[in-house]
């Protein structure tokens, strides 16, 4: 009897020594740890669940339910929040179905979503899944938060199965390999599925497009917090678009160079050129077009005077105390509307890209613009901000209201600081079916290019808002047109052209029966 208690005994002890390994894992292999050599401990668990799961997400109604509830099975997850991007299908009202907490992130983005998710947090540590997921397996947020419970890291990466993608093979890990060697054995740099200490979090910058995740760890490894990796065994998520992948790529570049000069580790001037090279493309017309997929419905709107009271040139020139100069030149009042912007542009040479950014985010926006926005999306409409103004403050503009897409003009910096030169946007300018009387720089000729898209199906219906003088051109070729608080006569005068007082007025104005369904 005692020979056979101490065998049961014995088998007991080994079963829950492999128990402890298997949730330990094995974060690293033999000489490849991060920040430090990780030692064997053994882990306590606490005795209630301990960890704050955060969703970003943006039109994921097809999956978000379903990782809402894989969250919260899991032992280790107190609560859920998913932050959602405005989205104009049932991703908000599934989530909360599923016993998610759902906030609205405070601009279009992922990351500002997954920082929008740190501080509603109620746990120590939090772990980011994407919205978009399914296969995974049991634990994995379990064992995600493993290291951070035995103290052996502060910041986990997810391993997926199968390999990187085209962008992390191609450019996420040749340029670690030559920049931050000490990194380069990360077999997922770019995924989005994380664990951290909240408080590591906080002090952390996040970028605002695709560059995130990469950026999260290289600022996580220069914080000296202390790194892991581990393998999580397959999933599924949706794959990019091609040209999707081309600007990911480009941004995935920019944040790794920027690091890297950070770092004292470049030596030669890229970063500004590869974030050049990005914006331009973004903010291209042929780049827009192929976001359009199969939109019938077009909405522009002006940014200066209509999504913003005030307007973008006027306020970066009081902050950076040119206001006397800009002045000056608007009372000039030329015609040729090429030659004012290049003659405003040379005002803010030497000024940092920074400051361009700062007046950018802190522009009021009309009350009721972000609620307008998300019905005209939920009604099929494509949503463009359209701006004589710089690509730089109407994009961040045109991502506070939730809009898909930008149309402004290029002003450029060098080491981000402005040049005072300005690129005109090509699609500004008239194209072969232009007549000879129409204006050569004309708002109008963007949604000319929209009109004339060849790809089926073609855009049907088109609607713009506008306030001013400038806006005419493009109001009297869209199918209706609003003037909002119009600064010229002409406007209200213009047969066709609908006067309102506020987008809450606007909103009024929307049939119910025409929203419709997001394609799976």
């Amino acid at each position: 009897m005692k020979k056979l208690t101490f065998k049961l005994s014995s088998f007991f002890s080994r079963l829950l020594a492999q128990a402890r390994r298997l949730v330990n894992g094995q974060i690293w292999p033999p000489g490849k740890t991060a920040a430090s050599e990780f030692k064997p401990q053994t882990l306590y668990l606490p005795s209630k669940a301990y960890a704050t799961v955060v969703i970003p997400a943006l039109n994921e109604a097809k999956r978000i339910s379903e990782v809402v509830a894989y969250a919260l099975a899991d032992p280790a997850t107190a609560e859920v929040i998913v932050i959602d991007d405005s989205s104009i299908d049932a991703t908000a009202e599934l989530a909360r179905l599923a016993g998610a907490r759902v906030f609205t992130s405070s601009m279009l983005g992922k990351g500002a979503s997954m920082h929008d998710g740190i501080s509603p947090a109620s746990c120590d540590f939090l772990v980011y899944l994407d919205g978009d997921l399914t296969g995974l397996r049991q634990g994995i947020i379990s064992d995600l938060c493993a290291p951070l419970l035995r103290g052996d890291a502060d910041f986990v990466k997810a391993r997926f199965g199968r390999g990187g993608g085209r962008v992390t093979e191609l450019t996420a890990k040749p340029m670690l390999k030559i920049f931050f060697p000490e990194l380069a054995h990360f077999h997922q740099p770019l995924g989005g599925i994380i664990a951290a200490r909240k408080s590591l979090l906080q002090a952390l910058s996040f970028e605002d497009g695709y560059g995130v995740d990469i950026g999260l760890l290289l600022d996580a490894h220069f914080a000296g917090a202390k790194l892991a990796e581990i393998d999580i065994g397959s999933l599924e998520h949706d794959s990019q678009p091609l040209l999707d992948l081309t600007l990911m790529a480009n941004e995935i570049g920019r944040v790794i160079f920027s690091r890297a000069k950070a770092a004292g580790r470049l030596h030669v001037e890229q970063v500004a050129a590869m974030y050049e090279s990005q914006r331009q493309a973004a903010a291209g017309i042929d780049y827009v077009l192929t976001r359009r997929k199969d939109r019938q419905r077009l909405l522009l709107l002006d940014m200066d005077g209509t999504v913003t009271p005030a307007r973008y040139a006027v306020e970066l020139a009081k902050a950076t105390g040119h206001a006397s100069a800009l002045m000056k030149l608007l009372e000039a009042n030329q015609d040729d509307a090429a030659t004012r912007s290049e003659s405003i542009a040379k005002i803010f040479q030497y000024v940092h890209k920074k400051q361009f950014e700062r007046v950018a985010h802190e522009l009021l926006i009309r009350p009721g613009v972000v609620e307008f926005v998300n019905q005209m999306r939920r009604r099929g409409f494509m949503v463009g901000v359209v701006s004589d103004s710089y690509f730089v403050a109407a994009d961040i503009v045109r991502r506070r209201i939730f809009a898909d897409f930008a149309m402004a003009h290029t002003i450029s910096f060098e080491n981000d600081v402005c040049t005072g030169n300005i690129r005109i946007n090509p699609a500004f300018f008239p194209g072969l079916e232009q007549t000879a009387s129409s204006s050569a720089v004309c708002k109008s000729n963007v949604l000319r290019r929209f009109l004339t898209d060849p790809k089926e199906p073609a855009v049907n219906l088109s609607w713009v808002v506008g306030d001013n003088i400038n806006d005419l051109e493009l109001m009297r070729l869209a199918d209706r047109a609003f003037a909002i608080e119009p600064k010229s006569p002409a406007l209200a005068a213009e047969p066709g052209v609908t006067v309102i007082s506020s987008f809450e007025e606007l909103l009024t104005l929307l049939p119910n029966h025409e929203l419709v369904s997001i394609a799976a």
